[in-house]
């Protein structure tokens, strides 16, 4: 190993494996795709994920408790949006490593 490299601590990289718990689901991956987009109602992320609301609603939650979202209200509606920047080149990373050569034309 290089002398210069910095190894992270192991109580910092146990923080980093816990957020990847997290979003190691296909439906959260998916939730924070949509999200990263644009804000979204729990109805409408449900009709998305073709999933029933209130399994929506709970991986909301999980996302939410681990800081990954905020949301607000506008009357009897939800609406969710991105609070960690971060998952951007989360979800970059993913694309990059396992999207098909039709959804990124730069891999050749």
């Amino acid at each position: 190993m290089d002398q210069t490299t910095q190894l992270l601590p192991l109580d910092t990289l146990e923080k980093a494996a816990e957020c990847l718990r997290t979003l190691a689901h296909p439906h959260r991956l998916r939730i924070v795709q949509i999200l990263l987009d644009h804000e979204e109602s729990v109805g409408e992320l449900a009709r998305a994920c073709n999933l029933p609301s209130h399994m929506v609603s709970e991986h909301l939650r999980i996302l939410k408790d681990r800081g990954f979202l905020e949301n607000r209200r506008d009357g009897r509606k939800v609406f969710y949006r991105i609070a960690e920047p971060a998952l951007a080149s989360i979800m970059h990373c993913i694309e990059e490593r396992f999207g098909t050569p039709q959804e990124n034309p730069t891999k050749q």
